[in-house]
């Protein structure tokens, strides 16, 4: 499985936001789930994402949450912020 360079801020952490725009970002993993970026970094930092062996925690791609309302977070359940699909009150 090929995998993209993924995202970094100047420090080198994953980013939160795509820039420009501001888009929330999220992780996928090999096996098709998703991550949010504070559960990336703390993967990552576990050195958990570098085994392809370990197919939910090996981080292959990046992408931008535009509209899934209900996304979440295959690490800690969370709830992962979309850019244009949530409902302002």
């Amino acid at each position: 499985m090929k995998t993209q360079t993924l995202p970094r801020d100047d420090s080198g952490k994953l980013i939160t936001y795509a820039w420009p725009g501001g888009y929330p970002v999220y992780y996928v993993t090999a096996d098709g789930g998703t991550l949010c970026p504070d559960c990336a970094q703390q993967a990552e930092a576990d050195g958990l994402t570098t085994d392809k062996d370990d197919a939910q925690w090996y981080i292959v791609a990046a992408d931008v949450n535009y509209e899934d309302d209900n996304l979440a977070c295959d690490g800690c359940g969370e709830h992962i912020e979309s850019a244009y699909g949530e409902d302002e009150d």
